[in-house]
């Protein structure tokens, strides 16, 4: 894989990304700030590495750190041209002048309880007669004689040109006018991600076995099946929605992260029909442990799956944290990792459990990566 980065702005994960801006918003706007304090961002990245779905956890951050309601635009510049920014010609009432009708992506609401984020997405493959119609949107927040209110925040996303995608190189004008960040593939973000938002237990644990698989993005080859993090996204979506048999889905699973892919995905389920039983172990039980490095990713992606599921049940959490006990050490620290993203705060509820606080006093310094 091939892997293209910008060489004079930072790189961050997802994960990195969605901290530093919502961290920034949630101080501008506790403090009163107006937010033209921080410039309009963009998002650099190869397809399907998360750009859009930051733009999202960003908006939730604000909700919850803010107590704001925040509404997200969402634009594809790709399918615009400059008049449809401006709005449509028409006539004053006594017909002498031209006037312009505000476009639907300005009708936005200015009260104080709301902020609201323009995500100008794709912004790199617009034509450069688009990207110029975004210099007003992005230093002044205006196109023509429309205006964006104050409550609101434009980051915009799109692809590089180096990525083989539909991609215009950007005017320095334009980029001069933004913050620049390069989005990459961060595992142990997507990870955290993931299981708070229920992705497939099987997903989650072949991608922990071969995390390599999670970004195949590879601009030397001409593949249109490829594994992203949006794409394997859509594969949990089809096994949790349809049906979690890899056999059965097999070809659809390939028609998204190509079939390369796809056999060896489907190889490694056969792990599943060595695991203990996950009820068991809730319940407080003692099977046997399984063998074998693929084996026990499965087996912590099961539990952590589980556990989403059954996260206010504390007697079932108690039990399952006492069987990790006799995990390898390693994959005992992914496991409690994994439950501390359960959802956000869940670690407050976890030191409630005599088990984790048995285990945190014990082993507690390798989730550090302490020896």
């Amino acid at each position: 894989m091939n892997e293209i980065k910008l060489t004079n702005v930072p790189s961050m994960s997802v994960g990195t990304v969605v901290d530093k801006l919502a961290s920034a918003y949630g101080t501008i706007i506790t403090r009163g700030l107006p937010l033209s304090v921080m410039p309009s961002v963009m998002l650099w990245g190869p397809p399907g590495v998360g750009k859009s779905q930051a733009v999202r956890q960003i908006a939730d951050r604000i909700r919850s750190d803010t107590g704001k309601n925040v509404n997200v635009t969402d634009v594809r510049l790709l399918l615009f041209n400059p008049i449809d920014l401006r709005g449509i010609p028409t006539s004053n009432e006594d017909k002498t002048l031209a006037v312009w009708l505000k476009p639907q992506i300005f009708n936005m609401d200015e009260s104080e309880e709301v902020i609201n984020i323009l995500f100008l997405d794709e912004i790199s493959a617009a034509p450069p007669s688009v990207q110029a119609a975004a210099y007003q949107i992005t230093l002044d927040k205006t196109v023509g004689e429309h205006k964006l209110p104050d409550n609101c925040i434009v980051i915009a996303a799109g692809n590089r040109t180096t990525d083989k995608s539909v991609s215009f190189k950007m005017p320095k004008a334009l980029a001069n006018r933004l913050m620049h960040i390069d989005v990459e593939v961060s595992f142990r973000a997507w990870r955290e991600w993931a299981v708070m938002n229920g992705i497939n237990p099987k997903v989650l644990g072949f991608l922990s076995f071969r995390e390599d698989y999670l970004m195949g993005f590879d601009t030397s080859t001409d593949d249109t099946a490829f594994p992203t993090p949006r794409s394997w996204e859509m594969v949990s979506r089809l096994l949790n929605g349809i049906s979690d048999n890899i056999d059965e889905m097999y070809q659809l699973i390939a028609g998204l992260i190509g079939s390369g892919v796809a056999v060896e995905f489907r190889t490694w389920e056969k792990v599943y029909s060595t695991l203990p039983s996950i009820d068991d172990i809730f319940e407080g039980k003692d099977p046997p442990l399984p063998s074998g490095t693929d084996a026990l990713y499965a087996l912590v992606s099961s539990m952590t799956s589980y556990a989403r599921e059954h996260k206010d049940d504390m007697v079932k959490i108690a039990n399952s944290i006492k069987y990790a006990d006799k995990l390898p050490p390693d994959f005992g620290v992914v496991l409690l990792k994994d439950y501390m993203c359960l959802e956000p705060g869940y670690n407050v509820k976890l030191m409630t459990v005599p088990e984790f606080a048995k285990w945190m006093e014990r082993k507690g310094r390798l989730l550090n990566g302490a020896s």
